[in-house]
């Protein structure tokens, strides 16, 4: 079976996606179709003996949209960001431009009738023509601004599959036809007909849509981010060794089986296995961890990691695509693809709708006209029932409840990136967490300070600090800190020497300072049974302890931890109180993870698992039919980010994690994840209110508009009526919608 990407274009909402979803499996040979709405692609696998690319991308463009193939070159990201911002700059001037003219005609409108000042020549009473004229004139912008959504929603009525588009098409172009059918009656003498204008019906409806489509383009245009920024780590050049010479050459040179030379400070090149010297080297952008990790002959480095303070040199076993990184960009575009759209209520309703209202509407009218009514009260009929059908209200019900809750949601530092994220978030039954930066601080901070013998704490402290001074190790960076937030002053060390893997030998004030782990102890023949119980029981609370010996005899320990934030727990609580599942998913060893499992009240816990089975652990758990929220701040956490149904980043992370995620807590607290999740139900109980309303009164006032009160004996309702009754829909969803201003995280 192949498998081919084809970018299409003309895509406008959920049922266009499952359209062409539909036709494209069930072509011949082809086994699997995927389109994805916010990538804008479709993926297919088929049988190459059956059929072919070229027969897939005939059936999408004879369904009225546009396909291209997807080359295996590498494309260029600046290319593509520079053509999305090009089409949202599109879409802003479209909706400004409509906004323009739609907002004096809406005062036009509806001036005379609530009592705002109108110049005498254009007042509807004395001037009828000259207000209906000025009416065309503000209505023809919008109407050209739009033209998009009267081509494709038109094109889905002739294809027997209406969407939102259609929707519009429909009850903008009713609004228009009958208030130039009232035009043509004032023009004969009616002077009543200016009562029936509807043109700002179509020029607000217009212009609001214009905004929600530049609000969304904008959404999509930054989906190419996250894979710019990985792609970025990945240093340009290379040296290697040849011939007894270094030299440097471009990445892309590099081979399998180079020896690669690293000096301090450098990217590392490519993945490999270190073939001469000792070196700490930051693997943050793998594994997420703070601490650097130690390296020796014989142990795996990772391309786009640091070298902290070593110079070596590796053996390349995998280059280019093959890498860690190359791995991790293509499960971030695997997840982000994978993502199906969500099906919005609306659309499913529309799919019926459309019909079902022109079907109504028809038969009405013919039914009217061979019972003996005249033509022009079959018209009336046909027409009242578009009106009062309209979609203004069916159209603003998402949005707007959207557009307030995100707005909210901002007010509370919680950034939802679409919609899309916001209506998923509230079906979230299980959270998985990063440890660090997440739950823990993300930084070594000094935990316990432990002398023993003539030392004192402070004095074991400012020593400790002053031989870290000159270190780049985090270790050494927390003692420091911790000493100069004292106040303590940095002693001038005589000698200095980094021991790598171990720790530093220094001297000062004539005293042999050694500082390091417990292999560096053993190693220089430093006893330390009076302090092993104490130092085992902080390793078990997930602490590292450091050693400090002065003149070959133990003085104290000092433990370094990446300590848990205050709010975590508080909000690891709530999250389970709402009935949510709660799952560590880290990097970091078995011991350390409990340990602050414990602290938090996490039961279930996931170590050691590097980025790409982070990514798997979060598909094994939507396999069981959970919808599953990612909390991260990694770079490493960008692939499970992209691969949750809700990727949610802290705001103090990485900008791979942020620009991966679906939802960024902006004041990198924990309990806005919970917060996040009570907002997303509060909007989706909003919406599915104001589709109740707007679909009501659609219900309601078509057997109205049909004629059912004129065949009881009562009076036929004037498309006049049919609009205002149109109108105070769209008011009951906005006023709706402004409810949840008054949203407040629960305590």
């Amino acid at each position: 079976m192949n498998r081919d990407t084809l970018k299409i274009t003309g895509m406008t909402c959920a049922a266009c996606s499952a359209r062409i979803e539909r036709a494209v499996q069930k072509m011949d040979g082809v086994g699997f179709a995927s389109v994805n709405l916010a990538t804008e692609k479709l993926t297919a696998e088929y049988d190459c003996g059956v059929t072919d690319i070229q027969k897939i991308m005939g059936v999408v463009t004879g369904l009225g949209y546009g396909a291209a193939a997807v080359t295996q070159k590498k494309q260029s990201a600046d290319a593509d960001k520079l053509k999305k911002e090009r089409e949202i700059k599109v879409l802003w001037l479209k909706f400004i431009i409509s906004a323009a003219f739609a907002v004096p005609l809406l005062y036009l409108a509806m001036g005379s009738m609530i009592g705002l000042p109108i110049p005498e020549f254009l007042m509807p009473m004395m001037h009828p023509l000259n207000f209906a004229v000025a009416e065309i004139l503000l209505t023809i912008p919008s109407i050209a601004a739009g033209y998009r959504f009267y081509i494709v929603g038109v094109k889905a009525i002739l294809k027997r599959s209406p969407n939102m588009d259609s929707l519009i098409a429909v009850g903008t172009s009713a609004a228009v036809l009958y208030s130039l059918y009232s035009v043509i009656g004032i023009i004969s003498g009616n002077h009543g007909a200016v009562d029936a204008l509807y043109f700002e019906t179509a020029a607000v409806i217009i212009t609001l849509i214009l905004l929600g489509k530049s609000l969304e383009a904008a959404s999509k245009g930054k989906t190419s981010e996250a894979i710019k920024k990985l792609m970025g780590l990945a240093p340009k050049t290379a040296i290697i060794v040849k011939d007894g010479k270094e030299i440097e050459i471009p990445i892309d040179d590099v081979c399998i089986g180079d020896i690669c030379s690293v000096k301090p400070g450098d990217k590392i090149p490519a993945d490999g296995v270190v073939a001469e010297g000792y070196t700490s080297i930051d693997e943050s952008m793998l594994t997420g961890e703070s601490m650097p990790v130690d390296k020796k002959t014989g142990d795996k480095v990772f391309a786009a990691s640091i070298n902290k303070n070593g110079a070596f040199r590796f053996e390349a076993t995998k280059v280019g695509g093959e890498t860690a990184l190359a791995q991790i960009i293509k499960l971030v575009e695997d997840a982000q693809g994978s993502k199906a759209p969500i099906a919005r209520l609306a659309d499913i309703i529309c799919r019926y709708f459309v019909p079902t209202v022109f079907g109504i509407a028809t038969i009405a009218a013919a039914a009217w006209w061979i019972s003996g009514e005249p033509f022009v009260f079959a018209v009336t009929i046909f027409v009242a029932v578009l009106v009062i059908a309209c979609p203004c209200a069916l159209g603003l019900a998402t949005p707007t409840a959207i557009m307030v809750a995100t707005g909210k949601g901002a007010e509370y530092g919680i950034l939802i990136k679409s919609g899309a994220a916001l209506e998923t978030t509230h079906k979230i039954k299980t959270v998985v967490l990063d440890k660090t930066g997440t739950i823990t601080a993300g930084k070594p901070e000094v935990t316990d300070i432990i002398a023993v013998g003539e030392a004192s704490e402070r004095g074991l402290l400012q020593l400790a600090a002053s031989a870290e001074k000159g270190s780049e190790h985090p270790l050494g960076e927390a003692i420091v800190q911790r000493a100069e937030a004292e106040g303590l002053e940095m002693l001038k060390p005589e000698t200095f020497e980094a021991i790598t893997g171990l720790g530093v030998e220094v001297g000062i004030g004539g005293q042999n300072i050694l500082i390091g782990n417990k292999k560096l102890m053993t190693e220089r023949g430093v006893a330390f049974d009076a302090l092993k119980a104490l130092s085992d029981g902080l390793a078990s609370e997930g602490k590292t302890p450091v050693y400090v010996a002065i003149d070959g005899k133990i003085a104290g320990v000092i433990a370094v931890a990446d300590v848990v934030k205050e709010s975590s727990a508080a909000a690891i609580k709530k999250l389970k109180d709402m009935g949510t599942e709660v799952i560590m998913l880290t990097g970091d060893n078995v011991k350390t993870a409990e340990a602050i499992a414990r602290q938090v009240g996490i039961e279930r816990v996931l170590a050691e698992v590097l980025p790409q089975d982070k990514s798997d652990e979060i598909k094994k758990l939507q396999g069981k039919n959970k919808v599953v929220a990612m909390v991260g701040d990694g770079i490493n956490d960008a692939p499970a980010l992209a691969r949750a149904d809700v990727g949610i980043a802290i705001g103090s992370g990485a900008d791979v994690a942020i620009e991966s995620a679906d939802i960024v807590l902006m004041r990198s607290d924990l309990a806005d994840a919970a917060a996040a999740i009570q907002l997303s139900k509060s909007t989706i109980r909003n919406i599915k209110q104001n589709l109740f309303w707007a679909f009501g009164y659609n219900v309601l006032g078509i057997p109205v508009a049909a004629g059912l009160l004129y065949l009881a004996g009562g009076s036929l309702l004037n498309p006049m009526f049919a609009a205002a009754a149109m109108s105070l829909s769209s008011v009951s969803v906005i006023a709706n919608a402004l409810r949840l201003k008054g949203f407040k995280p629960k305590a």
